[in-house]
């Protein structure tokens, strides 16, 4: 490869790893957020609380929304990443794959935070969504290890 090619193959992963930092950071909060608003008190006030959890799960869906656009999009960080090293097809497909399993939950969490939601409906929201927060965090700890072994680059937790 020329030298031009390679600085402007070495400046388009900067952009597309900044990109996906960003993103990273953004879905951190709205996991941070999520794990808030499923503590938060729900007895005597059940109806708040489900406004609560649906409003952070419906912030969280688009942020994933965001994320999937970032990764899987024409010019997405799977793409840029299976051109350089075709041997990551499985752990792209993988996560892919993903993708629409965590956007599923997120659909049904937010389907089952429909008002109104009551006190007998809190304890099955917090358990799926609880499991929700686990597979999000593994699948970020999937992305990061991926992104490490294409770019050798610690994209770090988004912190």
């Amino acid at each position: 490869m020329d030298p031009t090619a390679a600085s402007s193959t070495a400046r388009s992963h900067i952009a597309e790893l900044a990109a996906v930092r960003e993103r990273r950071a953004e879905l951190r909060e709205s996991l941070s957020a999520l794990e808030h608003a499923l503590a938060s008190p729900a007895v005597g006030r059940p109806l708040i609380w489900g406004e609560r959890v649906r409003s952070v799960l419906v912030e969280l869906a688009d942020d994933f929304r965001e994320h999937i656009e970032v990764t899987e999009g024409p010019d997405g960080l799977h793409q840029a990443i299976l051109a350089g090293d075709l041997r990551l097809t499985n752990a792209v497909d993988a996560l892919t794959a993903e993708h629409h399993r965590i956007a599923d939950a997120l659909a049904e969490l937010v389907s089952a935070t429909e008002p109104p939601v009551t006190i007998g409906d809190v304890a099955g929201v917090r358990e799926q969504a609880t499991a929700l927060l686990t597979q999000l965090i593994r699948h970020r700890q999937q992305g990061a290890d991926l992104i490490f072994e294409a770019y050798d680059t610690d994209i770090g937790g988004g912190d």
